[in-house]
């Protein structure tokens, strides 16, 4: 299964309604298709200027590792070099704080990644697992 846009278009404006709902500040969104390759973003008015930058970090580092930010971040706390060095080979494309979600089919393939940026990562996480599961897909945030 690939991931669609409509499902993609699922995904961003469930996550928006739950900013906007959580009353969350402003907030960039994007999701990628397991090749890394932007189906859909937005940023929030009012988001500050690397907002997207960063939310695509999120997403393409879990793609990249082969898991959510959440336990990237876990990583990076035990294991400092190795995600410098993989943050490195991923052309500094990866931010290391939950907020990054694997979006995974039926079967649990990995088909997508979301990257939510503008709040704090718990906040930021809650939206991108909310956007998935919309699209009845399984949201793969990472492990503690």
């Amino acid at each position: 299964m690939t991931l669609g846009l409509k499902a993609a278009q699922t995904i961003l404006s469930t996550a928006l309604d739950t900013c906007r709902k959580g009353n969350f500040k402003p907030m960039a969104i994007v999701v990628l298709d397991a090749r890394g390759a932007v189906k859909v973003s937005a940023a929030e008015d009012s988001t500050s200027l690397k907002r997207f930058e960063v939310a695509h970090g999120k997403a393409f580092g879990a793609l990249s590792l082969g898991m959510g930010s959440r336990s990237i971040f876990k990583r990076a706390k035990e294991q400092a070099f190795f995600v410098a060095a993989v943050s490195h080979v991923a052309g500094g494309a990866l931010v290391p704080v939950p907020g990054g979600v694997l979006i995974r089919d039926a079967a649990g393939e990995v088909i997508g990644a979301v990257g939510i940026s503008g709040d704090t990562s718990e906040n930021d996480e809650a939206a991108a697992i909310a956007g998935i599961e919309a699209a009845g897909f399984k949201a793969d945030p990472g492990a503690d």
